[in-house]
């Protein structure tokens, strides 16, 4: 394995087109109930509601511009991408990371399907290694594919050599 194999370079494969909406689900689960829980009581208390309207628009607005905006930008930049060598991702909003683990780190693969990415047939791989970075997550995937990758990595590093450490 040759050192320039593992070199950091932008992954290929885009997750999958339903993460927008996953994301966007997830977004909206966060600001709706937030912003109800400011119009509501206004709704009943006159005195109060010119405070309570502002504070709902305060985080009403920025919440759905975020919901609008976020999920097109993270679906622009997560990609990922495994080849024999390595697992390969780009991910991020805000605070975007380009990460590279060969897979003699790998210690262990998971998979995570919450409630929402259920609702969307989406699942998320975890491939936890051996680095002070943490474990990379490739979140968004069809659920197959998220399957048929964690079969694919686990029998790629019981056939890669080294110790994960």
């Amino acid at each position: 394995m040759s050192t320039d194999t593992l070199r950091l370079r932008p992954p290929r494969n885009r997750v999958n087109g339903k993460a927008v909406l996953w994301w966007t689900a997830n977004a909206l689960l966060v600001v709706l109930p937030l912003t109800a829980a400011l119009v509501v009581p206004a709704l009943f208390w006159e005195e109060g509601r010119p405070w309570l309207l502002l504070a709902a628009a305060a985080i009403g607005l920025p919440g759905l511009a975020v919901t609008v905006v976020m999920p097109q930008w993270r679906y622009r930049v997560h990609r990922w991408e495994i080849t024999d060598d390595a697992v390969y991702t780009s991910s991020g909003w805000l605070w975007q990371e380009w990460r590279v683990a060969p897979m003699s780190r790998i210690q262990t693969v998971d998979t995570k399907r919450g409630p929402v990415q259920r609702l969307f047939g989406l699942a998320s791989v975890t491939v936890t290694t051996a680095s002070a970075a943490g474990p990379i997550e490739i979140a968004g995937l069809d659920s197959a594919l998220a399957d048929a990758t964690v079969e694919r990595l686990t029998e790629t590093t019981q056939a890669t050599a080294g110790d994960a450490t």
